[in-house]
């Protein structure tokens, strides 16, 4: 069994059914889902804020490249245009982790080379998996400490919001 922990964001456009999008689509492979933050942009850019949640998916016939294609395809039906680094977007899929791999391919890096510094990325995760770990230079750290080495004003700058993303009934 494939699984990955994916963090998407929005902050063009209906922000929430962006987020939206990716659970629609993903549909039964979805196994968790984090509540919506919204949080400022990061990387520089003046833009709007961000809606971001995470959520863990598996399946035994997608790989991490797989997963990397289907975030992809779900960007693009979001119409995402790569215009500008860290620049505002309809849709952003990163994988943050993908079983144990670890890839220095440029295509994907595994795991997400600055996941451990960006909180609205470990806030979310740890709802769904208070207990995860994220290899940071070859050692799992847990998320909660990592969250604990980040700066106050980072952590401060995500809020959970009352918004919802709502996984369709299975079976």
């Amino acid at each position: 069994m494939s699984r990955a922990v994916l963090s998407i964001g929005s902050n063009i456009g209906d922000r929430l059914a962006n987020l939206q999008l990716v659970l629609d689509t993903l549909d039964d492979r979805v196994r968790a889902v984090s509540p919506v933050y919204s949080t400022a942009p990061w990387g520089g850019v003046e833009q709007e804020d961000f809606l971001n949640a995470v959520v863990v998916v598996e399946d035994s016939s997608v790989d991490c490249v797989g997963w990397l294609r289907r975030g992809q395809e779900l960007e693009a039906a979001a119409d995402r245009e790569r215009t500008q680094r860290w620049g505002p977007r309809t849709l952003d899929v990163d994988i943050i982790t993908c079983d144990a791999v670890r890839s220095d391919d440029p295509e994907l890096t595994l795991p997400h080379p600055r996941a451990y510094a960006r909180a609205f990325v470990l806030v979310p995760w740890r709802d769904v998996e208070p207990d995860a770990a994220l290899p940071v230079d070859g050692v799992a750290v847990p998320i909660g400490e990592l969250l604990d080495r980040l700066p106050v004003d980072e952590r401060s700058g995500v809020h959970r919001t009352t918004l919802e993303l709502v996984r369709k009934p299975v079976g």
